[in-house]
């Protein structure tokens, strides 16, 4: 490598890094990226998008078995599970080669290893653990993301015990499979698990499953996975697995400290993510970690002069769009452009992608209540709008709030088909501080199923037509 002096290093090329490089040199940064494993990140190699590669696998099996309502005579159809991962594999390294292309495009010099602070403004380059170079940057963006949490006692072995890595790329199709948490990552494996048969069982220790969602939904998601045939316990933690004859046995323990069990053949652990705060030269700096995050304020600046951090090593929420935009806002502070808003993460959408799909933006209704807010709700099913009517996907619902006062909307909560697509409707409604009056005045496309984001703010109001 010729080069080893430049005006940003970004180490780590998820969502946040590689965007952030790629800003940069838009704005005539010299600019490097260290990165020790995939280009693209975890996001991208080994979470966003495989998964749902995987997941449109599944959408296609639950059209297939249900065919014979769409007057479609299908027989013997399975699925390949072998098959079905390749795809997965091959999206994801699709996806890894054009961010690789980004990057030669933009003439950004990409670092093969593992990055690690090594005094004011240099960054030292180590393959497999040894020094090969050290590079020099005014500003260094810290970009290393995040892994799955491990809880003592319930620790991963790859064979029997998975993260989300091993469910990537699993070599057989449990039976039956126990799923630890039930936020997005535990539930999008549970969809997909349970839709290609597998017999799956959801643990959460919360009072309902996707705890940070609106509790509307939640209860509405619940009902519609235990319809699907899913086993779902709330309020209970598993204080052992167990480990005997190729199979699992999980002990659980409820709000009651009553003890049960049962066995698996396999478990998936989704019970969050720690920051990759280790080995990357923190320590002796100004830089602060909480728990296991690096603690920034609202440009990505942490208390080392010169160092920036972003994504998933900062603070929830802990989303690849999210991690994305604070690259770009970090990087036109850093070049001094005019206009460079903080983030407002109260206007970041967050998606699941089960089935059925789950979308929301802003405050819960509780959230609401709590902030000492007046509110008007609004909610619309699906089973009023005509084109999830002839799509066969009925179930689902539109609840909005919205500050009585004032008309802001405060937030906005969807499952159904297709909600991940839609929510980014309210995401821009939310962002221009959109009040009820501009919604209500705003002309749906019919037949769609946004029509019924329309009737959601209309009920809100007392103003609904097709409920």
């Amino acid at each position: 490598m010729s080069d080893t002096k430049f005006d940003l290093v970004v180490v780590g090329s998820g969502p946040g890094g590689y965007v952030a490089a790629i800003r940069a040199a838009q704005l005539g940064m010299k600019t490097a990226v260290i990165e020790r494993e995939h280009l693209g990140g975890i996001c991208l190699n080994w979470g966003c998008i495989p998964t749902k590669a995987l997941l449109r696998t599944a959408d296609i099996y639950n059209l297939i078995k249900h065919a014979d309502e769409f007057g479609i005579k299908v027989e013997g159809a399975s699925v390949d599970l072998k098959k079905t991962v390749e795809r997965s594999r091959q999206v994801a390294g699709q996806l890894s080669g054009g961010v690789k292309h980004l990057l030669k495009k933009n003439k950004i010099t990409v670092i093969d290893g593992h990055g690690k602070l090594a005094g004011s403004g240099k960054v030292e380059v180590s393959k497999d653990g040894k020094v090969v170079s050290t590079v020099a940057a005014k500003h260094i963006i810290l970009a290393t993301g995040a892994r799955a949490r491990t809880l003592p006692g319930l620790e991963p072995d790859g064979k029997l015990i998975w993260t989300y890595k091993e469910a990537l790329v699993p070599d057989v199709m449990p039976k039956k499979l126990l799923v630890v948490g039930s936020g997005a990552i535990g539930i999008e494996f549970a969809s997909f698990f349970n839709a290609l048969g597998s017999d799956v069982t959801v643990v959460e220790v919360m009072d309902r499953i996707l705890p940070v969602e609106d509790a509307e939904i939640s209860a509405f998601a619940e009902k519609s996975f235990k319809k699907q045939g899913m086993t779902i316990h709330k309020g209970t933690t598993v204080s052992e697995l167990k480990k005997s004859g190729g199979k699992v046995t999980a002990t659980f323990k409820d709000k009651k400290d009553k003890n049960s069990s049962d066995t698996f053949d396999r478990v998936i652990l989704a019970v969050g993510i720690v920051g990759n705060v280790e080995n990357i030269g923190l320590e002796g700096t100004k830089v602060k970690v909480e728990k296991t995050h690096v603690v920034v304020d609202e440009f990505s600046r942490t208390g080392e002069p010169g160092v920036y951090a972003i994504g998933d090593l900062t603070g929830p929420p802990w989303l690849a769009h999210k991690a994305s935009h604070e690259g770009v806002i970090c990087v036109e502070k850093i070049a001094g452009e005019k206009d460079v808003h903080p983030l407002n993460t109260s206007n970041i959408p967050g998606c699941t992608y089960c089935h059925p799909q789950v979308a929301s933006v802003g405050m819960t209704e509780e959230a609401a209540k709590e902030k000492g807010y007046d509110i008007k709700v609004g909610r619309f099913s699906f089973i009023g709008n005509g084109k999830a009517i002839a799509l066969g996907e009925a179930e689902g619902l539109i609840k909005t709030i919205f500050d009585a006062k004032t008309g802001e909307m405060l937030g906005a909560h969807m499952i159904g088909a297709e909600v991940t697509e839609l929510i980014q409707g309210y995401g821009i409604a939310k962002t221009l501080e959109t009040t009820e009056v501009e919604l209500m005045h705003s002309i749906f496309p019919h037949p769609t199923i946004s029509e019924a984001m329309h009737e959601s703010v209309l009920d809100a109001y007392g103003k609904v037509i097709h409920m």
